[in-house]
């Protein structure tokens, strides 16, 4: 299949900025953020060049797992404003040529959602059936052996009526029943009434987990993810829905929706993503991140290149032409990307911060970049299990002392990896609190603020920022515009370890792209020829690359013949 036979659709060339609206911007000095206060920098998005936000849950929630546990789908959590803040920011936004893509929560509910106190009332309510109820089995334990992301088991008795109810991450989060049609009914009138406010699509949370099977088999696998995953992932009856979901609303909006999908191949993503199966945008995959942890483990590995380069290369090639890749470092859930796979030191962050924004927004799919990625924010240093706030960290903590891990470890292993690092408040300037609040923020600033905030970063040319305003105009730009976008994938010297290159073409041009990964100086050879160094995060541009010398984190792109 040519370029020319994948349609082209707005979202192709489109550049998302993620917000986690707790933690943006606070307008109010009540220490959280909140929807007026992203209005406040609608103009610092729009500079940088993102034309999409996705927000993270504003919705009416008990905030147990931070909004993704919602008690009112058509009502906004009264911490982050209205439903008139909400307008004012579709209208906002798009008189500056940016999409607001909000999150589409429906595997789950929260357990404070009248549709599930309805549910648990008695067994003969009428919304019983829109929830996952079983009867225990006959020594009175749960029904099967399946587990949830956040507590060990994942069911939870209910004396009252005493039945088990599903839920595959909180006890506070249970599961809807998607097999009931009056369930996709409700869920699919509530899409309509956002989209209907001008919405510019949906990301869809876990959305490959609502298909259950009618038989509830126990789990027999257990070596990979969390037990019962190959039963509740992925299957037939996701697409199914997904289908329905499409021809009863979205095919009637031109929107971009992307699913959140764990355990998914490069097949599962063509399923998802092909334009003419009419189910997804495209979808997040989860491989990539997975290469440094094993994360239901909680265990710590290192990073390898090598491996890194061979999954996303694999992503790139097999969608290729039958399907659109999402592409991303980090996002709320992950560790910041500068601490993780670059450094974080004084003297390589920005340099390996720009190395890491070159080598994601060459690719070929959708680039996602997560608040304070832009300005090479950093992990935060916790000293002890109460300074978390992230409910995973938590039962990773407890997991892990309880297999005998040692206190320190434990502390050591989430400080690489709780989900708080991406949590923790956007650093905007060197007043208190980082410029984020003035009152006391829900979650402590970094300490770095005063060396690494936006009002920095904006004032000066050779920021971060100012790198990735350059990556996001090649992308949008005619002169390679269509090479980024659409051209080839090739990866070049699969074995190195320690070097990322590889080369994009479409048509007559040619991207050779080349990143080194370590804080030291290396030798390549190429054998192109050199028409213009495109980009290059140092200041001297190399006129031959048949002798290269690559200097710490360095990142080039190149105009090759």
């Amino acid at each position: 299949m040519s370029t020319e036979q994948l349609e082209k659709r707005w979202w192709h060339d489109a550049v998302v900025y993620q917000i986690y609206p707790r933690s943006f911007n606070d307008s109010n000095g009540d220490g959280i953020g909140d929807i007026p206060g992203i209005i406040e920098k609608l103009d610092y998005i729009q500079t940088l060049g993102a034309n999409v936000i996705w927000l993270s849950p504003v919705y009416k929630s008990p905030m147990d797992d931070n909004g993704y546990d919602i008690s009112g789908y058509r009502e906004i959590a009264p911490e982050f404003g209205t439903m008139a803040d909400i307008e004012k920011l579709l209208f906002e936004a798009d008189k500056r040529g940016i999409k607001i893509v909000m999150d589409l929560v429906v595997n789950h509910t929260s357990d404070e959602h009248p549709w599930f106190l309805e549910s648990k009332s008695s067994r003969d309510n009428p919304k019983r059936d829109w929830y996952i109820w079983k009867d225990p089995k006959q020594d009175g334990s749960e029904p099967n052996n399946w587990e949830s992301f956040f507590k060990p088991k994942a069911w939870t008795l209910d004396e009252t009526t005493g039945q088990y109810y599903l839920h595959l991450f909180s006890n506070k989060q249970p599961d809807l029943n998607w097999a009931n049609p009056e369930v996709r009914e409700a869920v699919y009138d509530m899409m309509h009434f956002w989209l209907k406010k001008g919405l510019g699509g949906f990301r869809m949370d876990v959305i490959n987990m609502i298909g259950k099977p009618s038989d509830y088999p126990d789990a027999t696998i257990f070596d990979s993810g969390v037990a019962g995953w190959e039963h509740w992932s992925n299957n037939l009856l996701v697409h199914q829905y997904l289908r329905e979901m499409h021809d009863k609303v979205l095919r009637h909006y031109d929107v971009l929706t992307v699913g959140e999908t764990p355990f998914t191949t490069t097949l599962d993503g063509r399923y998802y993503s092909h334009p003419e199966r009419n189910e997804l945008s495209m979808i997040f995959q989860f491989e990539h991140v997975g290469i440094d942890r094993e994360e239901h483990n909680a265990v710590k590995k290192d990073f390898d290149l090598v491996q890194y380069k061979e999954i996303m290369s694999r992503w790139q090639e097999d969608l290729y032409q039958r399907g659109w890749n999402s592409v991303y470092w980090s996002n709320h859930d992950q560790p910041r990307t500068v601490s993780r796979y670059g450094s974080d030191s004084p003297e390589y962050r920005i340099i390996s911060a720009k190395m890491l924004g070159t080598v994601l927004h060459m690719m070929s799919g959708t680039p996602y970049i997560y608040q304070g990625e832009e300005i090479g924010m950093t992990n935060k240093h916790f000293n002890n299990i109460e300074e978390f706030n992230d409910l995973m960290a938590k039962f990773h903590y407890q997991k892990m002392i309880e297999r005998g891990v040692s206190n320190d470890d434990a502390i050591e292993f989430l400080n690489y990896f709780s989900r708080d690092h991406a949590r923790v408040p956007v650093q905007w300037d060197t007043k208190d609190h980082a410029g984020f609040t003035t009152g006391t923020p829900w979650l402590p600033v970094n300490e770095n603020y005063v060396e690494i905030n936006a009002e920095q970063a904006v004032n000066d040319e050779d920021s971060i920022y100012h790198h990735y305003r350059q990556l996001i105009q090649l992308r949008q730009g005619e002169e390679y515009g269509d090479v980024v976008v659409y051209g080839n994938h090739t990866l070049l010297d699969p074995q190195d370890g320690e070097v990322y290159a590889y080369i994009r073409s479409s048509g007559e041009k040619s991207l050779l792209i080349i990143a080194n990964f370590t804080d030291s100086t290396l030798q390549r050879t190429y054998q192109y020829g050199v028409k213009q160094v495109v980009l290059n995060n140092y200041d001297d541009a190399p006129s031959s690359i048949h002798e290269l010398v690559l200097k710490p984190y360095q990142a080039i792109i190149i105009d090759i013949e």
